[in-house]
C-alpha cells in the first residue's frame, strides 16, 4: 500500500489493543516499525481506523489537519478538519 502511494493518518486507536499515542499518526514506514509486534499492521483486527487523504486513486490530495484529539472510553480519536488554507508557497 505505502509503495503505491498511499497516504493516510489514524484516526482511531482502541487502547485496549493499541496504545493511544498512536491516534493521529501518519500511516507510514515509522508507524509500522513502531507498532506493538501484537498489533496487525493492517489494523485488522479493529486496533486502529484510517483515513486515507491521498494516492493513485484520488484525482488529488484531501487535504486536513490534525485538531482535537478525544478519549472516550477505550478509544481516542484524532479530528481531522478540512485544511482551507492557500497552498501556494
Amino acid at each position: 500500500m505505502l509503495e503505491g502511494g498511499l497516504r493516510a493518518v489514524l484516526t482511531c486507536v482502541d487502547t485496549q489493543q493499541c496504545p493511544s499515542r498512536f491516534v493521529g499518526s501518519e500511516f507510514d514506514h515509522a508507524l509500522l516499525s513502531a507498532l506493538p509486534q501484537t498489533v496487525d499492521p493492517c489494523g485488522e483486527r479493529g486496533e486502529f481506523h484510517t483515513f486515507a487523504y491521498a494516492g493513485p486513486m484520488f484525482e488529488r490530495p484531501v487535504r486536513v489537519r490534525r485538531g482535537e484529539r478525544r478519549d472516550q472510553g477505550r478509544f481516542s480519536f484524532m479530528d481531522l478538519i478540512p485544511d482551507t488554507s492557500d497552498p501556494s508557497p
